[in-house]
């Protein structure tokens, strides 16, 4: 299995899109149609924010990641964000979201940064148990309940 950025891979454009627009865009109701998400993904970045990145072999994406410089507008001042986490229910087990985190890590180091952080509505406890560090909880403009982690990169 192979971890790239989605710039590099321009073939699963489209299969990350759907991934991500089913997954986060449907059910924040955000309204965003999934022509945009396409157009997002089509033009994220190498080594400058939004950054995604995608796992895979052959001709099989496994999963996905991103890389924004902020994810919870309450909280400006912590970046980057890792976000957007999503590995195939076919492909779970394997460590693929491991790998899709660990390569997030390491292009935020050679960046410059030293943290990254994350937030999270329903997977505190996958995060927790993967050595990052719970920060605060908070409420987003909508209400609901976000915690806040962070792990060191460098």
């Amino acid at each position: 299995m192979k971890i790239d950025l989605l710039s590099n891979q321009p073939e699963f454009i489209n299969e990350v899109s759907e991934m991500v627009y089913k997954e986060f865009v449907v059910k924040a109701g955000s309204g965003m149609k999934f022509e945009d998400v396409v157009h997002y993904f089509s033009n994220t970045k190498d080594y400058s924010f939004p950054i995604t990145l995608v796992a895979f072999e052959n001709e099989d994406c496994f999963g996905t990641v991103s890389i924004f410089e902020n994810d919870l507008k309450i909280r400006r001042m912590y970046k980057p964000w890792l976000a957007s986490l999503y590995t195939k229910p076919e492909n779970r087990g394997r460590g693929v979201g491991k790998m899709l985190i660990d390569k997030a890590i390491s292009v935020v180091s050679e960046l410059g940064y030293d943290e990254l952080y994350l937030r999270t509505e329903d997977a505190s406890d996958y995060y927790r148990n993967r050595g990052w560090t719970y920060l605060e909880t908070v409420s987003d403009e909508k209400y609901n309940k976000i915690d806040v982690f962070k792990i060191k990169c460098k």
